[in-house]
């Protein structure tokens, strides 16, 4: 039986009539027509099966993939180019690429910088349409320039509140670029403290944001001086580059540090990678309120605090990278087990430990890791002498889950 391969358009604002002629002519001969209502509207006079996508597109995606093994001529309709943060992405998940024929349109950040006249190689696209704002912040920060798509909820109002909160200047320039392609186009230009008192906006928009202070990597060292702790509590500078060096944390990753303490772990991965989303999960009211401080005399807006017990506060974080354990109150096994399954693959485990007993532990668990002892032995001046003074010996236990696990 011969496939038709699904035809998935892009429309943006201007509508179908922007459309060459044969592309319309199979979308109103195809047998099931899938898309917004927005879309499907387009074309009232269509006689076949209409399919809305919904909130959740598990039955629209469902149909198009069942629609293509029966042989069936499926028109998919989506915004822009359905490549980016659209559709035509959710259905290669569920389709292989000779599945799939599509015809992309000029996507809404093209028509933004188009109606901007603004060069756009050097900008951060992003989307806080349906999406965590906290997956989208670091990104911004660290960016020249931004363009996010927004929603209803997560306004431009909203965004920039978010930005000043995070440490964006409130002056930074921005504009709100409305119904792109459209004969009500509008473009907006404020800064970000007037965009975030303007609660109304079209609901179709591109919200542009010029970063005066970008966000750079600083390598990791601070002091130990530089947090402020609760007895002493915290992992050592020498010690925590070594297990810096361990979770060899990338751009855009997300790291866990898992008994967080003072926060030195997640905070200086977070310096060194601003683009990266970090969570300090702690149990202990009084430690989360020192990160809370480190947080602010550092500038590390890409942490956040999560403050609860493991592995119940992990629940709803999104997978990891990385995962850093300083702190295990004793459920040691069962943070490990809990990190070994949500890791991604390729993804990296370090548990800092001070006893044997925890260590042979971990190796019944994982007797692949890799085990170094780091005996550090810091210079002390005495008189006109010096000696070295030694701190506690600490284990690095290091596990990386391969990409077939």
């Amino acid at each position: 039986m011969k496939r038709t391969p699904v035809l998935v358009v892009g429309i943006h604002a201007g509508g179908v009539q922007m459309l060459p002629p044969t592309l319309r002519e199979r979308i109103e001969a195809a047998q099931v027509l899938i898309g917004g209502k927005r879309h499907l509207a387009a074309f009232p006079a269509f006689t076949g099966e209409t399919i809305v996508i919904a909130a959740d597109a598990g039955f629209a995606v469902a149909r198009a993939r069942q629609g293509w093994e029966a042989g069936e001529s499926v028109a998919v309709l989506a915004s822009g180019d359905p490549l980016w943060y659209g559709f035509a992405a959710t259905l290669r998940k569920a389709l292989p690429p000779e599945a799939l024929e599509i015809h992309p349109a000029p996507a809404s950040f093209q028509l933004a910088f188009a109606a901007l006249a603004e060069p756009w190689h050097d900008a951060a696209l992003l989307s806080a349409h349906g999406r965590p704002l906290a997956a989208m912040l670091p990104q911004a920060l660290a960016a020249p320039k931004a363009a996010i798509l927004t929603d209803p909820v997560q306004t431009p109002a909203v965004v920039a509140r978010a930005l000043i909160a995070a440490g964006m200047s409130a002056d930074a320039p921005c504009a709100v670029c409305e119904n792109l392609g459209a004969d009500n186009q509008r473009v907006l230009r404020m800064t970000l403290a007037e965009a975030a008192q303007q609660e109304e906006f079209a609901a179709l928009n591109v919200f542009v944001v010029w970063n005066p202070r970008p966000r750079r990597p600083r390598p990791p060292g601070l002091p130990d001086e530089a947090f402020i702790t609760l007895a002493g509590q915290i992992t050592k500078r020498e010690i925590r580059l070594l297990s810096l060096a361990e979770l060899a944390l990338g751009a855009d990753e997300v790291l866990w540090d898992i008994g967080a303490g003072s926060g030195a772990i997640a905070i200086e991965a977070a310096i060194s990678q601003p683009t990266a989303c970090v969570y300090a999960v702690e149990r202990r009211p009084e430690f989360c309120a020192c990160i809370r401080q480190n947080l602010v005399r550092l500038d590390a807006p890409n942490v956040q605090v999560v403050e609860g017990s493991a592995p119940e506060a992990c629940r709803d974080l999104p997978d990891p990278d990385a995962v850093f354990i300083g702190g295990s109150g004793g459920r040691l096994a069962e943070l490990v087990g809990m990190a070994q399954e949500r890791l991604r693959r390729g993804g990296r485990l370090v548990v800092n430990l001070v006893t044997l007993d925890s260590l042979e532990t971990l190796r019944r668990l994982a007797p692949e890791a890799q085990v170094a002892l780091a005996q550090i032995g810091r210079g002390k001046t005495i008189q006109s002498s010096l000696r070295l003074e030694a701190l506690n010996p600490v284990f690095i236990f290091t596990w990386r889950k391969a990409n077939g696990q």
